[in-house]
């Protein structure tokens, strides 16, 4: 075994066995390269990711490949999920390098950590004009012996470079109009035909679909409402959807959403929770609260450790092959079904295939063997002379013993684990989705999941740690940990109004501002300052596969801001939109989440106060109508006779001794009402 075994990672400790003398990223690492003058081999990847097994079963494990490591380079193995800090970095560098990133990702470098070269699978030989590692190796190996001095000139672009782009382009407040030019950029990507944005692959990209709510919102553009709902019901009855099991799969091969990459992401399942609740209360569609509840059945189920957090994802392959576990023939369903269910269940959910597994990572994107759907519920209930709510019993009766077939199956790896932002991510999605639907359950977890965050997650001197696994809790948080923790606290105020909630996510925000603020440029660093790791501190704003922490960071000031009303947490908000404000109006396609912020501060937003009176079924009903209209740019606040609540809020009173409602818009208010339906017509524009 290698020096990996000590590990706490689950990627980390699949390559504790390799041939190949890796090493956990470190001290020592470097101090050995240093000593022996060898360039580092940096191989970054993930414990579910396809394309890193493929390149360590072909090459890793191989001696050949391994001898010419270990005797040229200092071997070095990054989970990107323990270390996103690590990653990002040096996926910028590759984008630089070659125009191209993914996983694994490969880099040569300088005991110094400069890059010199970059690249992502490498596969064991020459194939396809691409250079295999038995070739590639010998000769960074003679170019590091002779022509180190180039190298050096190369990797000291390459640095410089990163810092320039690193920076952000600061600039003004935009207008609203940037909001016109980023539908415009959304609108001419949309795939009217099956949703979604471009061609294959395709992934979700939830956010972006909550802010084409917001626009359709502000706006009153349907088809940006008509855009998100055509991509979330393709979504939703394509293969990327798990019909048998539920929660979604990390994104489609095809354009039509029905061959998915197969592995499932918990911050995927939080993503699309909170996009599908967005829809439910723009369209009261009954699809997208079933999916929020599906959602959630999943990662209850899969993903939820005993201890209140979230395990981080389950892999694409089992049995050695990607999908195996997902796919059905039509056989088994023969053998699974009662006859009248068998014809019923192959032709609504389009299982045409041969029968064979690997037809459906071929390439061939028919989808056979792959359950998903084409018709409509309705459509199919007509073609079997049902009812829809009959026609839901039945299909829900079949998944069930479809679903008791499937866990007699090898399941897929599982990587058990936790990480911080992740699991307050999903958190944040339970608190919302208990108060959208209505559903303590989901509220009760979201407050269990905070409670193991700030218990097991939380270093003594109040700093956030990363990462958990085997029981122990290690490395250092960063923006997004502290971003999405300060979501999840929000969202559990505006859900059970206990302001303590309030409290923490202040707390954590000063952290924020002490250890990431950029006191020259503005913004958020993504690693905190004393971080030794990283050659270059990274800061930036667009989304990726989840939202970025400055984007998260800028809508929770505003919240916060209105919450407490606390201008210095509005003017910090200013500050990070003028920070990358030149940035976003470049590429506003790529910073949906951070134009939901700039629409809350530059749209209408809603404060609305409610005081008890006599009664709390007033008080119940008024909270219940504040979920029913999608009414993104809000904060509520509930008055209490506390302490520490907010001293704005001491002087507000019942009228007549009755529950009321004191509703501000954009810094003025209108006269406190005291009827339910009062205040929904101040809210519909009344």
């Amino acid at each position: 075994m290698n020096r990996l075994k000590d590990e706490t990672s689950p990627y980390l400790l699949q390559h504790s066995r390799n041939p190949v003398d890796w090493m956990p990223w470190g001290d020592e690492a470097f101090s050995i390269a240093r000593e022996k003058d060898l360039p580092i081999f940096l191989s970054i990847g993930y414990s579910t990711c396809h394309w890193c097994h493929v390149m360590e079963k072909e090459s890793f494990e191989d001696p050949e490949v391994a001898g010419l490591l270990n005797r040229s380079f200092i071997c070095i193995k990054v989970d990107r999920e323990e270390r996103p800090d690590i990653d990002k970095l040096y996926m910028d560098i590759a984008q630089l390098m070659t125009g191209r990133g993914g996983w694994p990702l490969s880099i040569f470098m300088t005991p110094g950590k400069e890059p010199f070269f970059a690249a992502t699978y490498i596969p064991r030989e020459d194939r396809f004009g691409q250079a295999g590692l038995l070739a590639l190796l010998p000769r960074i190996d003679e170019l590091w012996k002779n022509k180190k001095a180039e190298i050096a000139e190369s990797a000291a672009a390459v640095i410089e470079k990163l810092s320039s782009v690193n920076k952000g382009t600061p600039g003004d407040i935009p207008g609203y109009s940037l909001m016109d030019k980023a539908f415009a950029g959304y609108s001419g990507a949309f795939d009217r035909q099956y949703g979604g944005f471009g061609s294959a692959p395709k992934f979700p990209g939830t956010h972006n679909l909550s802010f084409l709510l917001h626009y359709w919102k502000k706006t009153g553009n349907s088809e940006a409402l008509e855009m998100t709902s055509n991509t979330l019901d393709h979504m939703r009855w394509g293969g990327i959807w798990d019909h048998v099991g539920y929660g979604f799969h990390r994104y489609s091969t095809d354009r039509e959403w029905i061959v998915p990459h197969f592995e499932k992401m918990l911050y995927d399942q939080a993503a699309a929770a909170l996009t599908y609740l967005d829809a439910f209360q723009a369209s009261g569609r009954q699809l997208y609260r079933e999916t929020v509840k599906n959602i959630f059945e999943y990662v209850n189920r899969d993903l939820s450790s005993k201890g209140g957090g979230f395990y981080a994802a389950e892999d694409a392959d089992s049995e050695g092959s990607e999908g195996r576990y997902y796919l059905w023939t039509k056989k088994e369903i023969g053998e699974s079904l009662d006859r009248e269910d068998v014809s019923f269940f192959i032709n609504a959910f389009n299982i045409t295939g041969s029968g064979n597994y690997s037809d459906e990572i071929s390439g061939n994107p028919t989808g056979q063997n792959i359950p998903y759907m084409k018709n409509s519920l309705k459509s199919i209930a007509e073609q079997n002379d049902m009812d829809i709510v009959s026609l839901k019993e039945r299909m829900k009766k079949i998944i069930a013993r479809l679903y008791g077939i499937r866990r007699n199956r090898i399941r897929p790896f599982r990587d058990e684990k936790i990480l911080t932002d992740w699991n307050a991510f999903m958190a944040a999605a339970f608190a919302r989705g208990g108060r959208v639907l209505g559903e303590k359950a989901y509220v009760d977890k979201a407050a269990e999941t905070a409670d193991f965050l700030l218990h097991h997650m939380t270093a003594p001197d109040g700093r956030l740690y990363h990462s958990r696994n085997r029981g122990v809790s290690s490395i250092d948080a960063h923006l997004d940990d502290y971003a999405f923790m300060i979501m999840a606290l929000i969202e559990l105020y505006q859900t059970t109004f206990d302001y303590g909630y309030i409290r923490k996510a202040l707390g954590y925000n000063k952290i924020l501002d002490r250890y990431f603020w950029d006191e020259k440029n503005g913004g958020y660093y993504f690693a905190p300052s004393g971080n030794k790791d990283l050659i270059v501190r990274k800061k930036e704003s667009y989304d990726g596969a989840i939202p970025s922490g400055n984007s998260i960071a800028l809508l929770n000031l505003l919240r916060m801001g209105r919450i407490t009303m606390d201008r210095a947490l509005e003017e910090r908000a200013d500050a990070l939109i003028r920070a990358f404000s030149g940035t976003v109006t470049q590429n506003p396609t790529a910073h949906g989440q951070f134009l939901m912020g700039i629409d809350f501060m530059a749209g209408d937003s809603y404060e609305i106060i409610l005081v008890q009176g006599s009664g709390k079924d007033t008080m119940t009903e008024m909270l219940k109508i504040l979920e029913q209209d999608f009414i993104p740019n809000k904060v509520v606040i509930v008055r209490e006779d506390r302490k520490d609540s907010p001293e704005f809020l001491r002087n507000l009173k019942p009228v007549k001794g009755m529950t009321t409602a004191y509703i501000c818009r954009d810094y003025y208010c209108r006269l406190p009402v005291t009827s339910t339906a009062g205040m929904q017509k101040i809210l519909r524009g009344g």
